[in-house]
């Protein structure tokens, strides 16, 4: 700036060590980091099926509406019978991993000494919804929503649940966050629904028929949702333990898409 070479800032702080505030913050405001996500993930879908759960999530975390990184597994296993689907804010995902991961060490080494019962996927669904809903009381939100896909090794069911940032949680045979919701879901519930009832005591799908229709979704939500990406990992978790499938694509057709010229109308 003309006529002021040096900014008051830097009058202050002539050694520049570090850039420390002019003001702190007041004491009584809750400390907030991650108000505004950058870099997110998008939508994950869960569902039931004979004999266990799969779990879906494309590769993609978008920085902004940027396709930056292209190569992400948002599939987290968790022990040996769990799984956790993440959405939202990656920052977050990989604290939420650094926690957990902190929590089952300690459980695995109790487990050498003495009878001590693993964790189900119901107790990490439980214990998520608490983080949540604690960090959303401080005004500092986990920016996720995860899915937690799992088997109950006493019960010997599948469990599949819905933890969000606000600490919601419910259980439900087909699960699908963010856009998902509104576009995958209803194929889901549709497909379940015909083949298990209603009420969800008949048959289930096979796991071959769950993998084919979560397949469709991810296309679905490919063609329709701005941040997806046409690759994906599909999560299998079954008595005989957690499978996450390798990078894969689905089938698209953009012949329909060859005449387009801008929005609206065209003559030409």
């Amino acid at each position: 700036m003309w006529g002021q070479p040096m900014s008051a800032y830097d009058a202050f702080n002539a050694h520049a060590s570090f850039p420390l505030p002019m003001r702190s913050a007041p004491k009584a405001q809750p400390v907030s980091h991650t108000q505004q996500p950058v870099v997110t993930g998008t939508s994950v879908l869960g569902l039931k099926f004979k004999g266990g759960v799969m779990l879906a999530a494309d590769n993609l975390a978008s920085y902004g509406s940027l396709a930056r990184f292209r190569d992400i597994q948002r599939l987290h296993p968790l022990g040996s019978h769990c799984v956790m689907a993440v959405a939202g804010d990656m920052a977050d995902f990989q604290w939420l991993k650094r926690d957990l991961g902190s929590i089952l060490r300690e459980e695995e080494a109790l487990s050498l000494t003495d009878n001590h019962p693993s964790l189900s996927a119901a107790n990490i669904y439980n214990y998520l919804s608490i983080i949540f809903y604690n960090r959303r009381s401080k005004g500092d939100p986990v920016w996720n929503t995860v899915l937690v896909g799992g088997w109950d090794e006493a019960k010997k069911e599948s469990f599949l649940g819905y933890v969000d940032l606000l600490g919601t949680t419910y259980s439900s045979p087909t699960l699908a966050t963010g856009y998902g919701a509104h576009i995958a879901q209803p194929l889901l519930r549709e497909a379940f629904e015909a083949k298990a009832g209603l009420d969800g005591k008949g048959e289930l799908p096979t796991a071959e028929e769950a993998e084919k229709l979560l397949d469709d979704c991810m296309k679905v939500l490919f063609y329709r949702d701005a941040r997806s990406l046409n690759k994906y990992q599909i999560a299998t978790i079954t008595a005989e333990g957690v499978k996450i499938s390798d990078s894969k694509s689905a089938k698209t057709e953009w012949g329909f898409a060859e005449g387009l010229r801008g929005y609206g109308a065209q003559d030409r």
